[in-house]
Parts: structure tokens; C-alpha cells; sequence
């Protein structure tokens, strides 16, 4: 049965992985680059001080623990913990990987990038709601995560695993912000 399972796994990774081109390889090479997507991030911060004026810092605040957790458990607790070999770390099929150039740390599961990324998607989704923007960045978070099979940096299920991370920290964190915030709110405090 794991066996089938690893194989399959293989599988629908090089497959997904031998979409590639030149063109592509500069394109994805770009999406997967943590520090293309900076005047997003400058973007979203102005977003939320523009329309959460009043509760900007703590939105901030929510949004950066939901993607710090998020990278801390998997890359401080999972992939050390695991031991899963990068694609294009596996002796199995190291040599038959398209890899763009670095291929990283010797481990892979789970996505630290999906896991940002949905963590960050997550976080919108819950403070705005259904919006175009949310639905662009959870568009945005599908494509990032791709482009780590493109890469040749992650297997699918690293990437699934990542993302599901990513979205259930965020709903814990939550959960904690809209606890926390009833505690403090005025009339709380004025009744004890």
C-alpha cells in the first residue's frame, strides 16, 4: 500500500514537473522567489490601514503570527521531523527532476511556501471575507505553490500538507484573536 502510494506520488510529481520551458523556467523562477512579491505585501498592509484603520495593528499582528507559526512548524517541526527528501534531493529520482536553479534545504515536508501562503490567503478570507482580492490571493497561493513542483523543490502531497497547515493555524489564531478581543472589549470590562 505505500509502497503504490510513493509511486504514485512520484508519479504525479514528474509529470507535474516536466510542464517546463525556458520562458517558464524565468517565469516560475520569479513566482517562487520569496522577494518578488514584496510590493504585494506593501499593498496588503496599506489595504488593511486604509480599511481597518481603527484595528489595523491588530489585524497586522494577526496576519504576521498566522504566517510566522505557519513557517515555524514547518520548516522548525515537520521537515526536520520527517526527514522527506526534496524531489530533487531523492537518490530515487534526483537525476530526472527539472530543477530551477537552488534546489534548497535537503528536506521538503510540508511547504513552508504553501503554508504562507494559505496562512496569509486564510487570514484575508477571514478578516474580508468574500472579496476579489480574497479570492486573488487564494489564486495567488495555488500558483506559488506550483510553481514549487515546477522548481522541482516539492512533491504534491508537501504542498497540500503545507496549505492545510497554513489555513488551520490561521482559524486557531482566530479563533484566540476574537477571544482575546471580547475579553478587552469595553463593555466586558466595564461589566467586571
Amino acid at each position: 500500500m505505500i509502497e503504490s502510494i510513493n509511486y504514485a506520488e512520484y508519479e504525479w510529481f514528474l509529470w507535474l514537473n516536466s510542464f517546463h520551458s525556458p520562458t517558464w523556467d524565468v517565469i516560475m523562477f520569479w513566482v517562487t522567489y520569496r522577494f518578488t512579491w514584496l510590493p504585494l505585501y506593501a499593498y496588503l498592509i496599506y489595504f488593511l490601514f486604509i480599511k481597518y484603520r481603527s484595528v489595523f495593528l491588530q489585524n497586522l499582528i494577526f496576519i504576521a503570527l498566522s504566517v510566522g507559526f505557519s513557517d515555524r512548524f514547518t520548516s522548525g517541526f515537520m521537515k526536520p521531523y520527517f526527514h522527506r527528501f526534496r524531489p530533487c534531493h531523492d537518490p530515487l529520482i534526483q537525476h530526472i527532476v527539472h530543477v530551477v536553479s537552488d534546489c534548497g534545504g535537503q528536506f521538503g515536508f510540508a511547504s513552508s511556501h504553501a503554508a504562507n501562503c494559505f496562512a496569509l490567503s486564510t487570514a484575508f478570507f477571514l478578516l474580508n471575507g468574500h472579496r476579489n482580492l480574497t479570492f486573488f490571493l487564494f489564486l495567488w497561493a495555488i500558483i506559488v505553490s506550483y510553481s514549487r513542483i515546477y522548481v522541482g523543490v516539492h512533491f504534491l502531497t508537501d504542498l497540500i500538507v503545507g496549505a492545510i497547515v497554513g489555513i488551520i493555524i490561521t482559524i486557531i489564531l482566530w479563533f484566540f484573536k476574537n477571544l482575546i478581543t471580547s475579553k478587552l472589549s469595553p463593555s466586558n470590562l466595564y461589566q467586571q
